[in-house]
């Protein structure tokens, strides 16, 4: 019961694959009929019309049975599907069995159109269009209950010899049916089956011409490595046949040659005996695994169906990564990579080339489709641009000539794209060639091939100019050992298993074999072959890629024998656990399988059943006068890319691989701006003058940071050699000399002070010496010491701690100077004051208290340092006052903030100078104030031109540098030259004046004795106190008028 449920319910998957199939084909081959014959149609759909006005009648077709066979023939009728079947039987001997095996073999082909009939009695083969002999026809005739099949001869009726085969079935009418189907069968107690692409595709017929290299000499491959199999005993006292059928590179047509498959199978089940009209002891064997198909687009179909039954399936030539996922095609496997290799190959081939700039034409199926997808990510990955992309549409002649000129003239509306990929089959690539040499562009593209077409002659053949300089990919392949020389030996006469060798010898010698059957491809020839001749080497072309259909083979052969070895025990023969053989346990010593094949490479499938990743890169060139051949010039293995550049000949004028970018690149320091649209198209511009272009952003210039320039290619910023106020400089040697000189003297002043005050007690008594007020008089040598000192400090290298002492010294030491002598302009100026009011001492007037007040008023400074230094810490920085300068200069120096440091001191020069201004008019003898005044006048000079110097040379801080260190060192030497020469003169040069009597004129020297004048001998007495300036020393120089008290 339960086989039963199963048969029924298989029966209903093949009649729906069937009616599937048929439906498809029959629109398909009804739409090229529409596009050639419209006029027969209507001629036709008329005389329909007028028939289904009378009785209808069947027509019945008679087959000439030319050829010698054995076993009898009958028609039989079986509801089969729903529908009444008409079965042609043929019984015929097994060679292997010795018995007599029922064969049957049933094709549905649609009801002859009488249109179809006119046609090809008409044309005699002149047209294109043939109906296809395996069509059903979808709408039966009114008034009957059955349709009516027409059933063509067997293969095995055709007669080598070259008398009238059947395989062209001859109708009465003498209309020739094409394609005819035909098997190529190997006996054996296993068998596979097989799906070649024995004929190419055509649109107008189901089957186009015969294939040489990739069908027939792919099927004597799989047959040659059959032989070798069952020679060497791989699988012990079991042999391996073959059931192959041509599936003519069309998806819908293998298909169905693959639903024969499944028919063979369940055909075994008991419960279908009658069914097929056979005793149980005449079994037809089952399809163990499929070798097949070779396109990709076919494969995929064929997977599908596979995969219900779980028949192990491996193609040869079909690459589509689609296929390796085996969640979907879980029974397929294949010997030849994957095409996501191939896809890596290619785009690094174009990286070699140098290309980013592309076109892209792919075969719109599976194969197509899944390679651009592939090629359009890894191309962006590594920013290739694809400047057009086309599609090739699957079967040639559904596309015109003007669908294949326009793809050329879309190619040249992106002139710069010269680098075209193609990933198509031959022959689309071949119409794309043609149209290049209609468009008289032959030379302006530089191609890169897939596997589908490369080195194959349907390309090349007539399109040698147009292909020249090719570079394509192929998956690496060595000749099969023994092939050629077994190859080149057989004959029409020696190879009888190969149905369709003579349509190959008849192709191949371009003659017409005896009594052969005519086909739309050999009415033309007008030479008889002569049954002699001869295959030679130099006249084919062997296809380079015959080693995966010989490993597809062995892959079998060796799965076979590992499964006989665990489940048969190593018995010879085969034992009950392999007969049948089951799908799924023939998979897993299947994916296993790892042998060393006749090409001498060693062969395992990978984790999804793929073939070993390794490519050929080939090369089409001119290697002599009118002769092209495709060599060797590269391989890529393991993911990586190995090319002979100087094997590589392109059509260029010195050979060099051509330009294929939209934009050149820019020169160094150009930013690009793109064009609108195109990822590889753009414009060039040049940063400015302090710019470069981003490193992150190649389509944005950036500026420069301050301190930094570009470098004379605008790539980068450099920085810019620090600049300071270095001790070498022209400007630092002038100002340490000046202050050095400074020193010197200030020194002189005060070691002439000390000497004359230590070692000569004469000279230390002298008015001059003590009238300049010691104590303050060596502050303000110290103080002056301190201004000549800072020009040291800003002639050093700024850091944190120089810049610290510069902003710290340069203040202090200024109001060193000028507290010292705002202490003495102001004792000076209390005394003169209090003179004209009172005799009485004015307070603080002693050296202890000057000193004191000198103090305080230095601490001020000290104080607004300290603040300063606090809110605004001195530190070292780079200055900018222009983008091409980098100055290491203190923070303060930058603004107006250093000002901070004189801000006080100035203050104290003001009040100083107006202090000289009230003392102007002190008596001649007392004449320290007069030079007071002097430098105080000049003192405020130098000040004066200095603030609009400081303030002037912002953007030169060394010259502001230079400036504020001779402003200072002038001011303390103002401050000597005008307080201390005058001293050193008498002191040195006019010692005799250097008495009190000098210091003091006649008329205040005594009190005029008449007058006895008080106010008189009170200015006697402040002129002596101020001239003595000895706290310690009461002076009483009143002669005159003892009762007038000294003044303290």
């Amino acid at each position: 019961m339960t086989s039963m449920m199963y048969l029924v319910g298989t029966i209903v998957v093949i009649c729906f694959i069937e009616l599937i199939v048929s439906r498809d084909a029959y629109d398909h081959y009804e739409h090229s009929l529409r596009r050639g014959h419209r006029s027969l149609h209507q001629q036709h759909q008329q005389q329909e019309q007028q028939q289904r006005q009378t009785q209808q009648q069947h027509h019945q077709y008679n087959f000439n049975h030319n050829g010698k066979h054995n076993g009898n023939s009958n028609y039989h009728h079986q509801t089969y599907c729903g529908r009444q079947v008409k079965f042609y039987e043929k019984s015929h001997h097994s060679k292997h069995a010795g018995h007599h095996q029922p064969r049957v073999e049933t094709i549905a082909m649609k009801h002859k159109r009488h249109y179809a009939s006119q046609h090809q009695r008409n044309n005699s083969f002149t047209g294109q269009h043939y109906p296809p002999a395996w069509m059903v026809d979808s709408v039966p005739r009114e008034g009957s209950e059955q349709q009516t099949f027409l059933m063509l001869q067997n293969d095995e009726e055709q007669q080598h010899d070259g008398s009238a085969a059947a395989g062209l079935k001859q109708l009465k009418h003498g209309l020739s049916v094409w394609p005819v189907k035909r098997e190529a069968v190997v006996e054996g107690d296993l068998i596979l089956g097989g799906l070649m692409m024995v004929h190419s595709r055509e649109d107008s017929v189901t089957c186009g011409p015969i294939m040489p290299q990739g069908g027939i000499q792919a099927l004597e491959t799989m047959l040659y490595t059959l032989d070798k199999i069952n020679e060497q005993g791989l699988v012990p006292n079991v042999t391996i046949g073959a059931h192959i059928l041509d599936d003519c590179d069309k998806d819908t047509y293998g298909l169905e040659m693959a639903v024969d498959f499944i028919k063979g199978s369940i055909s075994n089940i008991d419960d279908i005996n009658d069914y097929d009209n056979c005793s149980k002891g005449h079994k037809k064997k089952i399809i163990s695994g499929v070798v097949g198909a070779a396109s990709s687009v076919t494969s995929i179909q064929v997977a599908n169906l596979l995969r219900l039954f779980k028949i192990p399936q491996v193609s040869f030539f079909s690459t589509s990564p689609e296929l390796s996922n085996k969640q979907r095609f879980e029974y397929f496997s294949r010997t030849i990579p994957s095409d996501h290799y191939q896809v890596k190959a290619i785009v690094d081939i174009v990286q070699k080339l140098g290309w980013s700039y592309i076109s892209i034409i792919y075969e719109e199926s599976n194969y197509g489709i899944k390679a651009f997808e592939e090629l359009d990510d890894l191309l962006s990955k590594h920013n290739i641009c694809i400047a057009v992309k086309e599609k090739l549409v699957k079967d040639s002649g559904v596309a015109d000539t003007k669908a294949y000129d326009n793809i050329v003239i879309k190619l040249l509306t992106k002139p710069r794209a010269k680098g075209v990929i193609i990933f198509g089959s031959d022959q689309e690539v071949a119409e794309v060639m043609k149209a290049v040499r209609r468009q008289n562009v032959t030379g302006v593209f530089s191609w890169i091939g897939s596997d589908g077409w490369s080195a194959r002659n349907l390309v090349s053949d007539g399109n040698e100019a147009e292909v020249e300089g090719t570079l394509s990919v192929q998956p690496q392949a060595n000749p099969v050992l023994g092939f050629e020389d077994y190859f080149l030996n057989l004959t029409v006469i020696n190879n009888k298993r190969n149905p369709w060798f003579v349509e190959f010898w008849e192709n191949n010698f371009q003659c017409k074999y005896p009594n052969s059957p005519y086909t739309p491809y050999n009415k033309d020839y007008e030479k008889v072959c002569s049954t002699t001749e001869k295959l030679l080497k130099g006249d084919l072309d062997f296809e380079d890629q015959l080693q995966f259909v010989s490993d597809a083979v062995m892959a079998f052969g060796y799965a076979f024998k590992n499964m006989h070895q665990e489940l048969c025990n190593g018995k010879p023969g085969l034992c009950d656990a392999m007969n049948p053989t089951k799908g799924s346990e023939l998979l897993k010593y299947l994916r296993k399988a790892d042998f060393i094949g006749l090409s001498g490479d060693r062969f395992n499938f990978d984790v999804n059943g793929d073939g070993p990743a390794r490519y050929n890169i080939i090369h089409f060139k001119q290697v002599a006068p009118e002769r092209y051949k495709w060599i060797k010039v590269g391989e890529y293995y393991q993911g990586e890319l190995r090319l002979k550049m100087e094997d590589i000949q392109f059509r260029t004028k010195d050979s060099m691989p051509p330009e294929s970018v939209c934009s050149r690149p820019c020169e160094r320091g150009q930013a690009k701006k793109y064009v609108e649209g195109e990822g590889c198209c753009w414009h060039c511009f040049n940063c400015t003058q302090y710019q470069i272009r981003s490193p992150n952003d190649e389509t944005h210039c950036v500026n420069c940071p301050r301190g930094t320039l570009p470098d004379i290619y605008h790539e980068e910023c450099q920085q810019i050699p620090e600049s300071y106020l270095r001790p070498e400089s022209f400007l630092a040697i002038g100002a340490m000399t000046f202050s050095s000189f400074g020193i010197l003297i200030t020194f002189f002043v005060i070691g002439v002070f000390l000497k004359y005050e230590l070692v000569s007690q004469a000279h230390n008594d002298t008015p001059i010496v003590r009238a300049s007020g010691r104590e303050l008089s060596y502050v303000l040598l110290s103080g002056i010491l301190l201004c000549f000192g800072v020009t040291y400090t800003l002639v050093i290298k700024p850091n944190d701690i120089v810049c610290g002492v510069q902003r710290f010294w340069s203040g202090f030491s200024f109001t060193v100077v000028y507290a010292a002598l705002l202490t003495k302009t102001n004792r000076i100026a209390r005394i003169f004051n209090a003179s004209t009011k009172s005799a009485k001492r004015p307070s603080f007037i002693s050296p202890h208290s000057q000193l004191v007040i000198c103090g305080i008023l230095v601490s001020f400074q000290i104080l607004i340092n300290a603040v300063w230094m606090i809110v605004s810490p001195a530190h070292a920085m780079h200055y900018y006052p222009t983008r091409e300068d980098n100055l290491l200069v203190c923070n303060s120096y930058t603004d107006a903030s250093y000002m901070i440091a004189f801000f006080y001191p100035i203050f104290l020069i003001v009040i100083c100078t107006v202090y000289a201004v009230l003392t102007r008019k002190t008596p001649e003898a007392f004449n320290e104030s007069k030079y007071i005044g002097f430098t105080m006048y000049t003192t405020c000079v130098i000040w004066l031109a200095f603030i609009p110097l400081y303030f002037g040379t912002a953007n030169n801080v060394q010259l502001r540098i230079f400036t504020m260190s001779m402003t200072i060192s002038l001011s303390a030497t103002v401050t000597l030259v005008c307080l201390f020469s005058p001293k050193l003169y008498i002191i040195l040069i006019r010692p005799e004046r250097n008495i009190r009597q000098s210091m003091m004129p006649i008329r205040y020297s005594t009190i005029n004795k008449t007058t006895g004048s008080a106010q008189s001998s009170v200015m006697a007495a402040v002129i002596v106190t101020a001239a003595t300036c000895n706290e310690n020393e009461k002076v009483i120089k009143n002669a005159s008028n003892e009762n007038i008290p000294a003044a303290y």
